[in-house]
This record gives structure tokens, C-alpha cells and sequence, in this order.
């Protein structure tokens, strides 16, 4: 069965460190992976047509992340090759996990293989760029500090805690975040010392919490059981165990209508563990 993961990602932190003339924010972040993912199962076809046989409500084809990538990879390799896709989707929308870009990222990657195009992964993230700033982390494969955009990775390695993610059940919009005249975008660079979260914070948190009653309600609950942090932009918020049973037990307490998940951080992504020929990730 031709089926490849998307892994979510949390933002470990979230400095806005300035603002570029074309509108784009700078940033220093940590992204880590975890083991909740959707999946895409990718059938070629014998004709161009490009078909997304089960998309994303709400979302027109031709907005989609996966379909784009698509087109913008045939573009890329001059190639007109058809294809199928199936999207499990299990990654929220609206939620600060990148689900989107991971759908987007693994489209790259799973069709450079089965086309055989042989682009390495820098050329992959290149492309990536063009999607999504949050494309080639997912991409690279490897938990990541970044600046710029998002795009200026330096691999790391975190430690893999077991995660209790919480999404308080709205859709938070990224460019009404970005654009609040409140939110702080001349943070200092973060500091990685022993831990991702000693020193540093989520820049964008104060805005979402204002905009989204139930986002500061959630918080305010997961606060009360210990360290919390919103992950991206929102909606969903985290908490860190260093025992699966102690998330477990977390994760069971969590009041309706929320929802919430154990997930295990991930420094390498199940995407690059799928992968046959490993060889182009060396």
C-alpha cells in the first residue's frame, strides 16, 4: 500500500523577531515532530489529470496544499505525469500544528520517489519555500531551531518528551494573528540552553488569547497541571511528561468539549523514516 505519513509539528517556542518590507515576520523558533499524522496514498495514473479524491472541507481543490505541491513539482521536473491522492486527514485545521504544510511536504517527497526524479532534499525545500514557510522543516526531516521565515534550519536534538495536546475546538486564523497591531515582533533571538522552553515563550500568545476566549480558557486549565504553551499560531496548546502513563492520565482528565492527544516527540519524522532509499536523506 502505497500510504505516507504528514506529521504534525509543535513550535516549542515562537520569538517574532522583526518584520521584512513584504509583510513576511522573522522568527526564532524550535520545530519538533510528533507521532500524530495524516496520511496520503498516491495511485499515478496513466493520463496528466491530478485528482484529489477526498478533500478538505472548506477548502477548494485548487487551494490545496497537496494539490499545489503537485503542480508546482511537475512544473519544477517539466513533467505532466498524472496522479491520485487520498488524504486521511487527522491533523486539525487551524491549530498551529502545520498540518497543511506537512500534507504539502510529503506530496514532495513521496512523488520524487515514486517518479524517480532524484531532487535532493534541498532542492525539495526550495520548492517547499514557494508553498509554505513551515514546508521545508517537514521536508528536512529533522526537529529544527530556525529563523527567517521558518527556512533557516539548524538541526537539533530535543528531548523526545510524551506530549498531551489540547485543541479547544476553534480554527485560529494565522494572518489575523500576524496582523494585530499588539503583537510583539521585536523579540530577542531565543537561546537554546538545557531545555527549548527555559527562557522563551510563544510571542504569538497574548494576541490568540485575546481573540479566542476558549484558547485562554484551555490554557488556563492545562496551566493549572503544570508548564503550557500554544503551539504556532493556535488553536491547539501543550504540555510536556517525561512518562507516556503521565500523559495518559493527563490527557483522560481533559474536560469536553475539548479534545486532546498523546504524542510522542519525534527529532526524526516518521515521513524520512517511510522512505525505502534513505540514501538522499545521508
Amino acid at each position: 500500500m502505497n500510504i505516507w505519513p504528514a506529521p504534525a509539528k509543535l513550535n516549542l517556542f515562537l520569538h517574532v523577531t522583526g518584520r521584512r518590507g513584504d509583510g513576511y515576520h522573522e522568527l526564532s523558533t524550535a520545530f519538533q515532530f510528533i507521532d500524530l499524522c495524516d496520511r496520503l496514498r498516491f495511485s499515478p495514473r496513466e493520463d496528466r489529470e491530478v485528482r484529489l479524491l477526498n478533500g478538505v472541507a472548506g477548502v477548494r481543490e485548487e487551494q490545496n496544499l497537496v494539490v499545489r505541491a503537485i503542480h508546482a513539482l511537475r512544473k519544477s521536473a517539466a513533467l505532466d505525469r498524472g496522479v491520485d491522492v487520498r488524504l486521511d486527514k487527522r491533523i486539525p485545521q487551524g491549530a498551529g500544528l502545520g498540518g497543511g504544510s506537512s500534507d504539502a511536504a510529503t506530496t514532495l517527497v513521496a512523488l520524487n520517489a515514486i517518479w524517480g526524479l532524484g531532487l535532493r532534499p534541498r532542492a525539495l525545500m526550495t520548492l517547499g519555500l514557494t508553498l509554505g514557510a513551515d514546508v521545508p522543516v517537514f521536508i528536512g526531516g529533522l526537529a529544527a531551531y530556525a529563523e527567517g521565515v521558518g527556512e533557516q534550519l539548524v538541526p537539533m536534538d530535543f528531548p523526545e518528551f510524551w506530549y498531551v495536546v489540547i485543541n479547544p475546538g476553534v480554527e485560529v486564523a494565522t494572518e489575523v494573528i500576524f496582523q494585530a497591531p499588539e503583537l510583539t515582533r521585536d523579540s530577542l533571538p531565543a537561546k537554546i540552553y538545557n531545555s527549548p522552553f527555559d527562557g522563551t515563550r510563544n510571542d504569538c500568545e497574548p494576541v490568540v488569547v485575546r481573540l479566542y476566549p476558549e484558547v485562554a480558557k484551555a490554557l488556563d486549565w492545562l496551566r493549572a497541571r503544570g508548564e503550557a504553551r500554544l503551539t504556532g499560531t493556535g488553536a491547539c496548546i501543550f504540555t510536556w511528561r517525561t512518562s507516556r502513563r503521565q500523559a495518559v492520565d493527563l490527557a483522560a482528565s481533559v474536560p469536553s468539549p475539548w479534545s486532546a492527544w498523546v504524542a510522542r516527540g519525534c527529532n526524526r519524522s516518521p515521513l524520512i523514516s517511510r522512505l525505502r532509499d534513505k540514501a538522499i536523506y545521508a
